[in-house]
């Protein structure tokens, strides 16, 4: 059976494209040499079952330990029965622990009373164990409340026994750091008192996307079993739009090779991957819809919507929700903040903006011109007309307020441009605007394929604030610079109260020169 890219669960070596474990967790060997007790956190769909399996089949191969990968999720069920928590996690732990060789696996269970049924197993177990035992607690922040608290006291109370009368190692993997399972216990710090129940942990670290390297090395799995070449210009746009995001960066592939069905003699080039980018997010795969999911909570809007409008991030826990966003996976890692890829930032605003495109009813054909040109300024007009018309009812349909004028510009520019070309989006806290560039490729001439470019920034006038107009214009300027065009449009968003509706369009020219289409609504 030839190998593919894997979107759907844990990978399995034999029949998917893998990255190898090793690099994924580089410190891992080291801490667990060290006795260590830690953490292994990232965003879901991410490799951390994939990768935390392996390491675990690695380490009992090795012959120095026997380790044991399981999942907490069953225990979920059992809510604040943490006796009902801990025999499902016991439970899993035995049924896992049949694949390893038959004098590794754990003794018959002892007798005890569910608040110690947990460390009691573990306790003969590590006595009977020929081996250190290594074990890795997966999804352990599926746990809430007080059986969330008793796992990780029990944890905690074994801890001064390892090796000989508890296991050597353990491993807690979820998508959250050990700082926030105080959340999870019930939101109420007190209730794990002073110190955390885990503080035996030397370290927390978090499973990082794939590198260039490694999305060259999947990639290069199946060109290797099947001839096909990506060309390095592809391997670069994958990366850029997915930045390594593990599921992603399989999914683009997966689109390209199985649903699109390159052949197999066929070169795989950059312009395949912006087609399966698109087609993934039209499809909305359930990857996709579970982080959108969380577009609505209050702690991720506060995060999201200014990201959007290009402003500061303001709040009492502010760190938090920066923190919880970022582990969500929707943020970058680091500073500055950002969208963590620009499928992302492209799924976000097409979400948030999708009952405004629903409404929109121009043809989108009526916009290209006889010689496959995006007849731009016609699209212009009918925006006015449609804000004219629609403006007011629509601001209050979409669920950020304080972008809604910015996101029913860009559904009605993506209903129209969605038929043949791309919206590329450029949004971010401090930015104070949106960059957006509309590709429409063009029939080939001469066999020589060619793109139309605009670019399009759109800023908002806010009560007690001056006109953007200067401003507009000089970052306008500065992008076009930057993307090497003569031409532009400003979009400005007059949202004072006395602003009228009617939109007004002017034609103007930037500090150095630049030609801009002003459009004010």
């Amino acid at each position: 059976m030839q190998r593919h890219f894997n979107t759907a669960g844990p990978n399995n070596p034999e029949y998917h494209y893998t990255v190898p474990a090793a690099g994924r967790l580089p410190d891992a060997r080291d801490l667990i040499d060290q006795q260590g007790y830690f953490v292994v956190h990232a965003p879901r769909q991410t490799g951390k079952t994939t990768t935390l399996r392996a390491l675990a089949k690695e380490l009992t191969a090795e012959g120095r330990y026997a380790a044991l990968h399981f999942t907490c999720e069953e225990a979920s069920v059992a809510g604040d029965d943490y006796a009902a928590a801990s025999r499902a996690i016991v439970a899993r732990m035995v049924r896992a622990a049949e694949q390893l060789p038959l004098e590794l696996r754990p003794p018959p269970l002892p007798a005890a009373h569910g608040e110690q049924l947990l460390g009691a197993a573990l306790e003969a177990w590590a006595k009977a164990c020929p081996r250190p035992l290594v074990l890795i607690f997966d999804e352990i922040d599926s746990l809430i409340g007080d059986s969330l608290i008793s796992v990780l006291r029990q944890l905690r109370a074994g801890f001064p026994d390892r090796p000989d009368r508890f296991p050597w190692s353990v491993i807690l993997c979820g998508m959250r750091d050990i700082r926030d399972y105080k959340l999870a216990s019930g939101g109420n710090p007190p209730r794990l008192g002073s110190s955390s129940p885990f503080n035996v942990k030397v370290e927390s670290n978090r499973l990082g996307d794939f590198s260039l390297e490694e999305v060259r090395l999947l990639y290069g799995l199946h060109t290797a079993e099947t001839g096909q070449v990506f060309t390095e210009e592809a391997l670069v746009r994958a990366f850029d739009l997915s930045q390594g995001q593990p599921w992603l960066v399989n999914a683009l592939a997966r689109e390209v090779v199985d649903k699109m069905k390159v052949p197999p003699t066929e070169a795989i080039q950059p312009t395949h991957l912006d087609e399966a980018k698109e087609r993934l997010i039209l499809a909305r795969a359930t990857h996709l819809d579970s982080l959108l999911a969380r577009l609505t909570e209050p702690r991720v809007r506060r995060i999201v919507e200014p990201l959007i409008a290009g402003d500061a991030m303001v709040g009492d826990d502010l760190e938090d929700d920066v923190k919880y966003t970022r582990d969500l996976g929707l943020i970058a890692r680091k500073n500055p903040v950002r969208v963590a890829n620009p499928i992302y930032r492209e799924v976000i605003a097409r979400v948030l903006a999708g009952a405004v495109e629903a409404n929109v009813t121009d043809e989108p054909r009526a916009f290209v011109l006889p010689d496959g040109r995006l007849a731009f300024r016609r699209l212009l007009r009918a925006f006015g007309r449609f804000w004219r018309e629609h403006g007011n009812v629509l601001l209050g349909a979409t669920p950020y307020h304080e972008v809604a004028a910015q996101l029913v510009f860009m559904a009605f520019l993506q209903r129209i441009v969605n038929g043949g070309g791309y919206v590329d989006r450029e949004y971010g806290v401090g930015r104070g605007r949106i960059d957006l560039l509309v590709r429409w490729p063009l029939p080939s001439a001469n066999g020589r394929s060619a793109v139309q470019r605009r670019a399009i920034e759109i800023k908002v006038w806010r009560p007690q604030s001056p006109d953007p107009l200067k401003k507009g214009l000089e970052q306008l300027d500065g992008y076009l610079a930057a993307l090497g065009l003569g031409r532009g449009t400003l979009v400005i968003f007059d949202r004072r109260k006395k602003a009228t509706r009617k939109p007004v369009f002017l034609d103007t020219t930037t500090r150095r020169g630049r030609a801009v289409r002003l459009l004010r609504a």
